[in-house]
C-alpha cells in the first residue's frame, strides 16, 4: 500500500466525517452497512452522504466488498492513512508530506514538515505484509481475542513504539524525539545520519562497539530489552558529538520487559547481532561483551513506567497468539486489498479508540459523534 496524498486537498470536512464514520463502524462490522455510515456521520440529507461515499470510493479510501450480502463498505489502508494525516494536520504537526526515505517489512517512512518548515519523519506501521508472514517470534500488542485486523495491530504497534520512545527520550537515551501519534502513524524527529548497515569502515570501531554494548546494558538496567538491536535499527550521526554520542537507535515496537520470560535470550541476540556486524563489516573482534546474568542489573523500571503512561499491560499479552492464528487462516493485508475483503475485530476496540479520541475530538477527522436519529 503506497501513500498518495493527492486527493486530500480535494476532500471536504463532510468527506472526512463520513470516512471517520466508516472507521467507527469498523469496530463491530467487517463490512460497514451504508445505513450505519449515514447514521454515524449525522449529516443532513442522505444524498450528501452518498456523494461523500462516492468521492471516498473514487480515491480508494473506502471500498465496496464483492459478493457482500448487504450494501456496505470497508475502510482501506489508504483511508486509514488519510485519517491519521488529517489528525496530524489539525494538530499542526504535519503541514506537508515529502518523499519516501525508507520501506520495511512492517512500515513505510516518509519525510514531512510542519508549518514552520521543520522536517520530521512520518512512520506508518503496516503489519500484515507478505514478508511479515514468515516471522515466528511476533510482537505482543494484543489483548485476549481470537483475531484482529492488521490495521488494528498496526495501530497498537505505533502506540507501543511511541510510548517506549517517549519514555526513553525523556530519560536521556539516544533515540529520536517523539512528536505525535495517531492511529498507526508516528511523527518523530529527523535524524541527520545514515543506517549503520551502510558503514564499511570506521576510524575507531572499538569506541563505537563499546558505546553500542553500553547502550544494551544501560537499556536492560532500566528494565527493557530492545529485541531487534542490529545495523538496520541504528543510525550513525553525520556529526557525532562525542564517542558516546555517535548513534541514535530507532524502531521500538518489539521491546520487552527485563522480566520477560525470554529476556536473557533476547539480550544475547542483541549482543550477538552487534558482534557479527563488527566482525563481518569492520573486521573488528572483541572478546569483551555483555552477559545477561552478570551485567543486566535493574536500577530503574521504564518497563513499568511505559505501562503507566499509556500502553497498558493488557495490550502486551497475546499478540503472538493472535498473529499465529491469523496466519493459519491465511489472512494478509495485501491480499485483502486486492480482493476487497476485511477481517476486522468485532469486539473490544472501543475502549482503546475512546482513549485515543479523547485528545483528538477537536480534530475534524477524529470526531466521535453519537449516532443521530
Amino acid at each position: 500500500m503506497k501513500l498518495n496524498t493527492a486527493a486530500m486537498r480535494y476532500l471536504s470536512n463532510d468527506d472526512f466525517r463520513v470516512l471517520t464514520a466508516t472507521e467507527m463502524g469498523s469496530k463491530n462490522h467487517e463490512i460497514v452497512p451504508t445505513t450505519l455510515i449515514v447514521q454515524i456521520a449525522g449529516l443532513r440529507g442522505g444524498a450528501g452522504v452518498g456523494n461523500c461515499i462516492s468521492e471516498l470510493a473514487k480515491a480508494n479510501l473506502i471500498a465496496r466488498v464483492k459478493n457482500a450480502k448487504y450494501d456496505g463498505y470497508r475502510l482501506t489502508y489508504g483511508g486509514y492513512d488519510y485519517l491519521a494525516i488529517k489528525a496530524f494536520s489539525n494538530r499542526r504537526t504535519v503541514y506537508s508530506v515529502g518523499n519516501q526515505i525508507g520501506v520495511g517489512k512492517e512500515s513505510d517512512i516518509f519525510v514531512v514538515a510542519n508549518e514552520k518548515g521543520r522536517k520530521c519523519v512520518l512512520k506508518i506501521h503496516r503489519l500484515g505484509r507478505i514478508s511479515f508472514r514468515s516471522v515466528k517470534n511476533n510482537r505482543d500488542y494484543l489483548r485476549n481475542r481470537q483475531s484482529a485486523s492488521w490495521m488494528y495491530l498496526s495501530r497498537l504497534a505505533a502506540q507501543k513504539e511511541f510510548a517506549f520512545m517517549k519514555a526513553l527520550y525523556e530519560n536521556g537515551f539516544p533515540v529520536p524525539e517523539p512528536i505525535d501519534n495517531s492511529r498507526h502513524c508516528i511523527i518523530m524527529s529527523l535524524i541527520p545520519g545514515f543506517p549503520m548497515r551502510q558503514l564499511s569502515s570506521h576510524e575507531d570501531p572499538s569506541a563505537l562497539y563499546s558505546s553500542l554494548m553500553s547502550f544494551i546494558v544501560r537499556l536492560a538496567n532500566h528494565g527493557l530489552i530492545h529485541c531487534d538491536f542490529n545495523e538496520f535499527n541504528i543510525m550513525i550521526l553525520d556529526e557525532p558529538k562525542s564517542e558516546d554520542e555517535q548513534f541514535v537507535v530507532i524502531d521500538f515496537p518489539q521491546c520487552v520487559s527485563l522480566d520477560h520470560v525470554d529476556a536473557e535470550r533476547y539480550f544475547k541476540r542483541d549482543v550477538d547481532c552487534i558482534r557479527r556486524f563488527f566482525e563481518k563489516k569492520l573486521g573488528y573482534v572483541s572478546e569483551d561483551y555483555p552477559i545477561f546474568q552478570r551485567d543486566a542489573k535493574r536500577v530503574a523500571s521504564l518497563d513499568i513506567d511505559v505501562q503507566a503512561s499509556g500502553f497498558s499491560k493488557k495490550l502486551v499479552k497475546e499478540f503472538e497468539k493472535a498473529i499465529s492464528e491469523s496466519r493459519e487462516k491465511g489472512e494478509d493485508a495485501t491480499d485483502h486489498e486486492e480482493i476487497g475483503e476485511h477481517h476486522g475485530d468485532k469486539e473490544d476496540e472501543e475502549e482503546d479508540d475512546e482513549e485515543d479520541n479523547e485528545g483528538e475530538n477537536e480534530d475534524g477527522a477524529d470526531r466521535e459523534d453519537e449516532p443521530q436519529e
